[in-house]
């Protein structure tokens, strides 16, 4: 993952992309949809806030389609958001601030005080519903009236388990035999990032504050559109959906 010059930070984008999509096969197909819509309903220059952005795949995606957004990357994990760093340092388009979520203040350290367009992609799995709920109210007084908010995440339908239980089975059988074959999964990519010499410290940091994995809920795409329009958004539905995921889309 190094080279004679320093980290080769794209490596490790490619590495993370490849550990997600050992997860989520489909993973391009809903940042295609997710773009498609910042263009349909905000344009081609949109001011950006990618939420708990990681190491920022979903800003790479944004600016490789748009060349004329900009994007504040926001997150708390010091590992990923050390490969976002390295990623676009050279990139004035990009702003990448260090905040929890969980803290009611986060907002106050972003560069604006509203956006076009909000997005996350399979992060905000990560808090249970109370603190989620308290941060769609941020992000609605963080987009701009006409602007939109997108989640990309885990949505469980509870109402049909049989369904679930079968989806889950395929899923895994087919991840299992992935994993025969090679893939990286999510134990084994941080057990690399933490034998690489610019990642060690940030991985070790990155393991005080979260621990191997943080426990959220994964609440129905219904939910999340209820509390979308409880929040102050006037529209909110799925615009793309998996058997076990949902883009969820917000307009204000």
């Amino acid at each position: 993952m190094t080279t004679t010059t320093g980290t080769d930070w794209q490596a490790w984008q490619d590495s993370w992309d490849r550990q997600q999509e050992w997860y989520m096969p489909d993973r391009e197909d809903r940042f295609r949809i997710m773009l498609d819509m910042v263009e349909a309903l905000v344009g081609t220059a949109p001011r950006v806030l990618d939420l708990a952005c990681g190491t920022g795949s979903i800003t790479a995606r944004l600016l490789r389609r748009f060349p004329a957004a900009t994007s504040t990357g926001v997150d708390l994990d010091p590992a990923l958001l050390a490969i976002a760093e390295g990623t676009f340092a050279d990139d004035d388009r990009v702003t990448l601030v260090t905040a929890d979520l969980k803290d009611p203040d986060w907002p106050a350290g972003l560069p604006y005080d509203s956006y076009d367009a909000v997005l996350t992609a399979t992060a905000l799995h990560w808090l249970h519903s109370e603190p989620l709920a308290a941060l769609y109210g941020q992000v609605a007084g963080l987009v701009r009236d006409g602007g939109v908010f997108m989640n990309a995440d885990h949505m469980i339908d509870e109402s049909t388990p049989r369904i679930n239980a079968a989806e889950r089975a395929l899923r895994h059988a087919r991840m299992d035999r992935a994993k025969a074959a090679g893939a990286v999964d999510w134990a084994e990519w941080w057990r690399l990032a933490a034998a690489d010499p610019a990642l060690a410290g940030p991985t070790a940091r990155r393991f005080e504050i979260y621990g191997e994995h943080a426990d959220g809920d994964t609440p129905s795409a219904a939910w999340h559109a209820r509390e979308l329009l409880a929040r102050g958004f006037g529209e909110a539905r799925p615009v793309w959906c998996s058997p076990s995921d949902a883009l969820l889309l917000a307009l204000k």
